[in-house]
């Protein structure tokens, strides 16, 4: 048999999909799982309009306003107006500028940052669009894309590609899709181009600006796969289980394809999207919780021992050096440093002049990290789990294992969590009176005619001029 004649990995499974997310509607979905999408939503404007004010979001910014283009979609608070594939390129990598957007735990996605901007855009360009077709949208690429990262495990992640970069292609596809009323058949080209569009290597982890872009360029490709299935332009009808040479087999290489249709239509995938509640990477999250648990000042540390599963390890546990806000935000090192010296971690200490701070530099030499097999037997599921020992300079031995971290399904922040960290994340943005609008207007949004309002208010026109000169300002603590 030709390697072009491999079997496919679950018949029919990229045509079921796209069946799926072209004829579902928003009276399909539960009402529990609209209310956790909305919540979602607000988190996902907040995050996107705080990236939107960092350097390296500018940068690709201006490469886009001076590209030009179809002025139909904001660039948000720059005032700016482009095409539909400039838009998300730039709003989507705002989106994943600070490591602040939401994580599906199972996809390892970051759907938000994928299908609002994505959404949006279109609405802008169509306000025919209602507040209920964008929550339709945004609740189906959330749900079509993680199910496609779920099938690709946690091998895509260790084979070193970016899930962001590549099974994020498929969330804005879909979203995209659904607002531009594909039929069935052209929502399965349109993820069928969307599998080759996506790129993102995980090396990027440690120090590069292009880890944020990988969100942007995912969106990007899944609208410009949109667009083009419209057209008439065809991709990949099996791109997902193909044997040879599909998404599945060639990126992931070793996955679960039957996680791509358990339950469709009756468990939602959407629904299970987390809060980040530390603007780092989420595999740090449960051994920060711990840390601060054990409520030990850092004059006080002898050593701290770190146990975590292999991904978390082969993800966070490499050996720090201060080479750019990615890396500092991507380590086990730092974070736990901070936390120790400071009792907490913000934003402000993911900043050029903190990242090489010489007090948290000589911290880390206590700090060890290695691969619990307790915890890595416990699967995939507990992949964020993390037992830490506290060692004191009196002789006492401090111990907390955290399995879920704050802000996970498992272990739910609150409503008001959230709204709190959308407003900080918006201080100095918009007007104390703007954020609220915002914030209700996203609540709301399935009872709005269209986005019109919502986009006023991302465009720039009532932003504050002086945190637009500020490169890495954040007042956001969580």
């Amino acid at each position: 048999m030709s390697s072009s004649s491999l079997p496919p990995l679950l018949p029919h499974a990229t045509r079921d999909l796209a069946r799926f997310a072209a004829a579902t509607r928003y009276a399909d979905i539960p009402a529990a799982v609209v209310d956790r999408v909305k919540l979602s939503l607000l988190d996902g404007l907040g995050v996107c309009l705080h990236g939107a004010t960092l350097p390296w979001t500018r940068m690709v910014r201006d490469v886009v306003l001076a590209d030009g283009g179809n002025p139909i979609a904001s660039v948000w608070t720059s005032g700016a107006r482009v095409g539909l594939a400039g838009a998300v390129l730039v709003n989507s990598t705002a989106g994943h500028a600070f490591e602040m957007d939401d994580i599906h735990k199972e996809s390892i996605l970051h759907p938000n940052s994928l299908s609002v901007p994505t959404a949006l855009a279109l609405a802008e360009a169509d306000p025919s669009l209602t507040g209920r077709d964008i929550l339709a949208a945004i609740t189906l690429g959330a749900e079509i894309g993680t199910r496609i990262g779920n099938a690709a495990t946690m091998a895509l992640f260790l084979n070193g590609f970016h899930p962001q970069g590549t099974s994020g292609a498929f969330v804005a596809a879909v979203t995209a899709g659904h607002l531009l009323k594909l039929t069935p058949g052209q929502m399965q080209h349109a993820i069928g181009i969307a599998g080759s569009l996506g790129a993102g290597l995980m090396a990027a982890q440690e120090g590069a600006m292009v880890k944020r872009l990988h969100a942007g360029r995912a969106a990007q490709g899944g609208m410009t796969a949109a667009l083009l299935a419209k057209k008439g332009f065809t991709g990949i009808t099996d791109v997902v289980e193909a044997g040879y040479g599909g998404f599945l087999s060639a990126i992931a290489r070793t996955p679960n394809p039957a996680r791509l249709l358990d339950g469709l239509g009756k468990d939602w995938e959407a629904a299970k999207v987390g809060f980040k509640m530390y603007p780092n990477v989420t595999s740090i999250h449960a051994a920060l919780d711990a840390m601060r648990a054990t409520r030990v000042t850092a004059r006080d540390v002898e050593s701290i021992e770190i146990g975590v599963g292999h991904m978390t390890f082969v993800h966070t546990a490499w050996d720090y050096r201060p080479a750019g806000v990615t890396a500092a935000q991507m380590n086990m090192f730092y974070g736990i440093a901070v936390m120790a010296l400071r009792g907490d971690v913000a934003a402000r200490d993911y900043t050029e002049d903190r990242i090489a701070d010489p007090e948290i530099l000589s911290f880390i030499p206590r700090i060890k990290v290695f691969e619990d097999a307790g915890l890595e037997a416990m699967g995939p599921a507990f992949r964020h789990a993390a037992r830490v020992t506290v060692r004191t300079t009196d002789g006492r031995t401090i111990e907390r294992e955290v399995l879920n971290r704050r802000g996970s399904p498992e272990n739910p922040v609150t409503r008001e969590d959230v709204e709190r960290k959308f407003a900080a994340n918006l201080t100095g943005i918009l007007a104390p009176a703007g954020i609220d609008r915002l914030k209700s207007l996203a609540l709301s949004l399935d009872t709005l005619p269209n986005a019109d309002e919502i986009v006023k208010l991302l465009s720039g026109r009532t932003t504050c001029p002086s945190t637009m000169k500020s490169a890495t300002a954040s007042p956001t603590s969580r």
